[in-house]
């Protein structure tokens, strides 16, 4: 079956009458008259043209093309933003390339290197290890914009970052004025050689507050952390709340407290910490913190098209949480 032939700037400049740079002027709406550039348009839509993506890419330097890394999309939050952030750019004229680094630096590296091979006009991520060396290369080879924690060392043209001292501290002390002192905190694994920014903060104020923590990795899918969550509510002294540092993992503390016949919140507070709609329909419904998916996406791809369209560095946006107290609290029995 023979294919049918493309068409190309040649072909419109024969029915028009005019030189291929012309026709090509008059495609982007330069150096011709407004009625050249109708007619030229028109004969490009009778005839089916389409401007070929990679001829465009080199002519421009441009391929259109985002790359969003993600942490984990085992996590509800990060499936619903990423879903927001698609869309938003889909309708900014932009195409976006997903990919999940599954809370593996190395996997993080790996598909950081990827998408940069991939010539991705900007790289969005919400990293895995912040402090992680290939994030300084990534500036250099694009515009690379972070969401949740800052990259130290990485010249980034935009930070979104989440305001952690803020959320931490407001959920620790919630735990504390309830009369909870024996706190597991379950924070996205693996562990890293350096504390992220969020787990820095879990530590300080505990400290203040004069809490006993047991931080322990967790991944974010429901068995992972069901699994994670039964071996740490197992040890003694067992403890009376968990702090999850996602509300995924917070779904897991809710089936291993029911596996080991512990009532929620009487014999174990739960608090997450990003309130995806299925943390109020629990049975009780999930104390958390709620950080705005949409406010999230608009932040970013606004500061995206300022990097790539106008080559424009922003200043950091800080994002506070928004608590949300319902039932999964209370004071320990006894």
């Amino acid at each position: 079956m023979q294919r049918r032939k493309r068409p190309t700037i040649k072909d419109i400049a024969a029915e028009t009458g005019l030189s291929p740079a012309a026709v090509s002027y008059a495609l982007r709406g330069l150096q011709v008259p407004p009625e050249t550039q109708q007619r030229v348009r028109e004969v490009a839509d009778r005839l089916g043209y389409e401007a070929d993506p990679v001829a465009r890419a080199l002519a421009s330097g441009r391929t259109g093309m985002v790359g969003v890394l993600c942490s984990s999309l085992d996590d509800l939050w990060q499936q619903n933003f990423a879903t927001t952030l698609g869309r938003r750019f889909l309708a900014a004229d932009r195409n976006t390339l997903f990919m999940d680094s599954a809370a593996d630096p190395a996997r993080e590296a790996l598909l950081a290197k990827n998408l940069l091979d991939q010539r991705v006009d900007a790289l969005v991520t919400i990293p895995v290890d912040p402090n992680s060396r290939h994030w300084p290369d990534a500036a250099e080879r694009t515009m690379l914009v972070a969401i949740g924690d800052p990259l130290p060392g990485a010249a980034t043209a935009a930070e979104v970052v989440f305001d952690n001292g803020l959320g931490v501290t407001d959920a620790l002390k919630t735990l504390s004025s309830a009369g909870h002192d024996e706190i597991l905190v379950l924070t996205p694994g693996p562990r890293l050689l350096r504390q992220r920014p969020a787990e820095k903060v879990v530590r300080e104020v505990a400290q203040e507050l004069r809490m006993s923590l047991r931080v322990v990795a967790c991944p974010n899918d429901l068995t992972g952390a069901a699994e994670v969550a039964r071996a740490a509510l197992a040890e003694k002294p067992r403890p009376t709340a968990a702090f999850c540092l996602t509300d995924s993992m917070a779904y897991g503390v809710y089936e291993a407290a029911r596996d080991l016949g512990l009532a929620i919140p009487a014999d174990l507070s739960v608090l997450g910490y990003d309130d995806h709609p299925v943390s109020r329909l629990l049975t009780p419904a999930l104390s958390t913190y709620r950080w705005d998916v949409r406010t999230v996406v608009d932040a970013v791809v606004e500061r995206v098209l300022k990097a790539v369209d106008k080559n424009r560095r922003s200043r950091r946006k800080l994002i506070a949480p928004e608590p949300k107290h319902r039932d999964s609290v209370a004071e320990p029995r006894g």
